[in-house]
Parts: C-alpha cells; sequence; structure tokens
C-alpha cells in the first residue's frame, strides 16, 4: 500500500489535507455503480452527482469508521481562501461495510468546481469507540481535516483516495 500513500503525496493529500500515514484499510469509491475513484483520475461532475458507494474493508468487524470528503481546492486551485470545503461526512461506519451503514453527519454536496481543476479527497479514519464523534462542523467552508480528526479524537487515518474534477463546458458535455 505505500504505492498508493505516494499518489496522495504527488496529489498533495498527504501534507495539505492530512499528515502522512501507512494506509491499511481497503477502500472503494463508486459511483453510479461502475464509476470507480482512482488516485488522481478525473471525473465529470454530472458522473459525481449522487452520493457514491463507499466500501471500507478491514480486518476488524468490531472497529467503527469516519468518512470525510473535502475540496481542498475551494473556490479555485490558484485561490484556495475557502480551503478545506466540505463535501460529506459519515460516523460510526461498522468495519467491512459501506458508508450506507453509517451515520450520515453532513449530508452529501455534489462537487461544483467552478475554476480550475478541483481535487476531491475521500479520508477514513479509525474511531476509537461508536458514537464517538461529537464536534460537527459549523459551516462547510474552512474546514480542517486535522483538526476535525483531533478534536473528536480520530486515530491516524487508514485509507484515503482523491480524484479530479472540473466545470463542464457545453463542448464538453457531448
Amino acid at each position: 500500500m505505500s504505492r498508493l500513500a505516494e499518489t496522495l503525496r504527488v496529489g498533495r493529500i498527504i501534507g495539505e489535507v492530512i499528515n502522512s500515514f501507512d494506509p491499511c484499510v481497503h477502500l472503494n469509491v463508486i459511483y453510479n455503480e461502475n464509476k470507480h475513484v482512482s488516485n488522481g483520475h478525473e471525473l465529470m461532475p454530472a458522473a459525481v452527482a449522487t452520493k457514491p458507494r463507499v466500501e471500507i474493508g478491514g480486518e476488524d468487524m468490531r472497529a467503527s469508521y469516519t468518512l470525510v470528503m473535502t475540496d481542498p481546492d475551494a473556490p479555485s486551485p490558484s485561490d484556495p481562501y475557502l480551503r478545506e470545503h466540505v463535501h460529506w461526512i459519515v460516523t460510526d461506519i461498522p468495519g467491512t461495510t459501506d458508508a450506507s451503514f453509517g451515520r450520515e453527519v453532513v449530508c452529501y454536496e455534489k462537487p461544483k468546481p467552478t475554476i480550475g481543476i478541483h481535487r476531491y479527497a475521500f479520508v477514513v479514519f479509525k474511531q476509537k469507540a461508536r458514537y464517538s464523534v461529537k464536534y460537527l462542523p459549523s459551516s462547510r467552508d474552512h474546514f480542517n481535516t486535522r483538526r476535525f480528526a483531533q478534536e473528536n479524537c480520530l486515530d491516524f487515518p487508514v485509507a484515503a483516495l482523491y480524484f479530479n474534477a472540473q466545470r463542464e463546458t457545453a463542448c464538453r458535455k457531448r
């Protein structure tokens, strides 16, 4: 899984969103039943308009996980003064299941990049106990994944993925 961490470093997810970590849980994000998220690949906003299926693997069926989806490039990659914009938070996801079994505490907001190429990161944290996430963001803007994890006593990330998206122009939609 060290190759996975390297792609997160190259995409600056490790560094700008989260600290370095050793991926130890399998994460699979699927939009519209067939669009798998792969680090650094581009997905069109129309393809990610609905909530994805997020599968979290692992050895420990008793573990609980928290999923955070953010845009570290809001409102534009050259001037991300709203960094980060949180798109989705699901807590209390039982190990070896998918996010639909968790508790959605910030509802899914579809990506809407307006200027430039945006990165959308999915980060999974292992919780110390079920129902331990108590401190939720008051706003979607100026979210900080590291601070959120620290305030809620979450362990280091156990998995992460990201994709790129940019505004669809009229000719690209054809």
